[in-house]
């Protein structure tokens, strides 16, 4: 029998509040932890498996893997009940079979088949342990297979710019032997300043992966370039079945390389695999989950029926019914992707974009050729969520644009044009009214850059940024400072500020506020207003309703770190719209023109000749 789904178990190092990710304990029980594989249940309690980790996602592998049946499979020792479930999509729950054992003093094996039949539209299946006047012991606990699946090796590829997360990733991944009985090799693409070798505990990760571990020092070429790397490396250079793609900010449970693993094996036909994303500053909350690209809009979103960001300490799984359903993703996340060998070989590497839409565009060019991506429950890392980075106004505004226009016009059947125009015009009236004129000078010369063709692309993964850093520098709303006690307390009235904090859903009343604001932005600011902000406003109350009213501001970091002084600039707000209204003009001018030029650039792109130039370029 192959195991593809072990029941696992907090990690000695983990934090008390990740423990509701794997087993649900009613209040005043705790269960001994041996270690990752073996807990002891105290008397007189009842503990629950049906938790994100251990809950087994029966109907991911009924919809997409030719397996039809699968067996739970434990050792047991002492007195007790073990008793297996089933939900429903609708979050029914269903008992299936159970057992007593009693007084065994001896290791006892236990198992439970559970055919797969019923899961077509969503559902789960897991265990719970019951106890009376003795403890029980439960060891090697798995969900198998009973026909064996097609070994495959995973090659991982991870791009490194913070060089002291990677190392705990590495460290992760050299952790578990049966990790590294799949791993064939780890590719970090070390594209940092303080290298990957120098960093403390490098030795000791790099000795637990041997000779598997492969560091290559290369130019930052971003996201897709440290990511390209590693593929490329997998591809042209070992005989690896498949090609994990990893972010280096992680926290790693080792167990989803396995289960990911497990489900290509399966897999009726190859697919890629995501994993979840778990927001690393509160551990229990499922941050983001099945994701989609909206091709009308050229936006990702959470997939429809998806859950995000809930919170399993609050809610347990068994008792939140929207997480049964099975949910269908377009894409997924490159925190954590697997993707099998045979797709990079027929659709090719991913784009040249530096960072931003690489990982849609893959999956959506995936999808194009016949292989879908798999959001797989139970399979995640920890990371940061993007709603604590606001990547949107800071230095990656450039990319976000550039690349969502290449990813629409290679992909959306649907003349986007009009839509792409009025939100693209929208968003610039938005930001320069909230005094953010460097993001819009980004946009704008994201656009004008996709309007000059997909030609200097691959000379952009090492321009782009040196260029995106260069004009921030001009601006002061890109400045960090440490913190607004560097200026005078502020002088706006309080109470005027509040009643301008308050959002509208009407329309009447947006378009008065928009209107006054507008007005207010043509006139010349308060002299003192460029050397005493008005206002100190915090990241969440950034919003153009209240900075449109202001000369000046202190505005927070979405991290808390630091803030910016914005400062409002009547000539910049006429300049930066004019060319807006100018560049968007443009775009849906010339955009079936673009659509075809990009579209027939497409293969070159992302060929293995164009990639392999790059890397042969290091350093010259």
């Amino acid at each position: 029998m192959d195991a593809v789904h072990r029941i696992i178990l907090p990690r000695d190092d983990d934090p008390l509040d990740v423990r509701p990710m794997y087993l649900e304990e009613p209040e005043n029980v705790h269960c001994q932890v041996g270690s990752r594989r073996w807990l002891t249940v105290p008397e007189h309690a009842k503990v629950s498996f049906g938790t994100y980790f251990n809950a087994f996602p029966a109907s991911y592998w009924k919809r997409w893997t030719v397996v039809d049946e699968v067996v739970l499979r434990m050792r047991v020792r002492g007195s007790g009940r073990v008793d297996v479930y089933r939900s429903k999509p609708s979050g029914d729950i269903v008992h299936l079979e159970g057992s007593f054992v009693r007084d065994a003093v001896d290791w006892t094996a236990l198992e439970f088949p559970v055919s797969l039949k019923p899961f077509e539209d969503g559902g789960l299946i897991w265990f719970d342990a019951f106890t009376h006047e003795a403890v029980l012991e439960i060891d090697d606990a798995e969900w198998v297979v009973r026909e064996p699946l097609p070994a495959k090796t995973v090659a991982v590829s991870m791009a490194s710019m913070r060089p002291h997360d990677a190392v705990e990733a590495l460290r992760a991944l050299g952790s578990d032997p049966a990790v590294l009985d799949v791993l064939s090799k780890v590719f970090i693409a070390d594209q940092s300043t303080a290298k990957i070798r120098s960093v403390p505990g490098f030795a000791e990760a790099a000795a637990g992966l041997g000779d598997r571990l492969e560091v290559i020092e290369q130019d930052n070429l971003g996201g897709s370039g440290g990511f390209t790397r590693g593929m490329f490396e997998a591809v042209e250079n070992t005989d690896a079945d498949q090609i994990m793609l990893m972010d280096d900010d992680i926290r790693l449970e080792p167990e989803a390389v396995l289960r990911s693993n497990a489900f290509a094996r399966a897999a009726a036909s190859p697919v890629i695999v995501g994993s979840h994303m778990l927001n690393l500053q509160a551990r229990t909350r499922l941050h983001s989950s099945a994701e989609i690209v909206d091709l009308g809009t050229c936006f990702w979103r959470a997939a429809p029926g998806a859950v995000n960001d809930h919170d399993f300490s609050v809610s347990p799984l068994r008792e939140t019914p929207a997480l049964h359903p099975r949910v269908d993703a377009t894409y997924n996340g490159w925190w954590m992707c697997l993707v099998p060998r045979e797709v990079v070989q027929r659709i090719g590497y991913p784009l040249p974009l530096f960072i931003k839409w690489d990982d849609a565009e893959y999956s959506l060019r995936a999808l194009e050729h016949g292989y879908p991506t798999v959001s797989l429950p139970g399979s995640a890392v920890w990371h940061m969520p993007w709603t604590d980075k606001n990547d949107s106004t800071d230095w990656q505004a450039y990319f976000h644009t550039r690349n969502r226009l290449v990813l629409a016009a290679l992909h959306s059947p649907y003349d986007v044009r009009s839509g792409i125009v009025k939100h693209g015009l929208k968003l610039s009236l938005r930001h320069l009214l909230s005094m953010e004129y460097s993001t819009v000078a980004l946009q704008q010369k994201a656009i004008e850059d996709f309007l000059d063709g997909p030609a200097g692309l691959f000379d952009s993964l090492r321009t782009a940024l040196p260029m995106v850093r260069a004009l921030r520098s001009e601006y002061s709303d890109a400045q960090r400072l440490e913190s607004a006690r560097e200026f005078p307390p502020p002088t706006f009235d309080m109470v005027r500020a509040e009643s301008l904090l308050q959002p509208s859903k009407s329309k009447a009343t947006i378009a008065v506020r928009a209107a006054k604001s507008v007005l207010h932005n043509l006139r010349p600011p308060q002299p003192s207003a460029g050397v005493r902000p008005q206002l100190n406003v915090p990241a969440l109350n950034a919003r153009w309703f209240l900075l449109g009213n202001l000369d000046s501001a202190t505005v927070s970091t979405a991290d808390g770190t630091g803030v910016a002084f914005y400062k409002r600039d009547p000539e910049q707000f006429r300049t930066l719209m004019a060319r807006a209204v100018r560049n968007y003009r443009r775009l849906g001018r010339e955009w079936p023109r673009l659509r075809r030029l990009y579209r027939d650039a497409l293969p070159e792109l992302t060929s293995a000749e164009q990639w392999r130039k790059v890397f042969e370029n290091q350093n010259r």
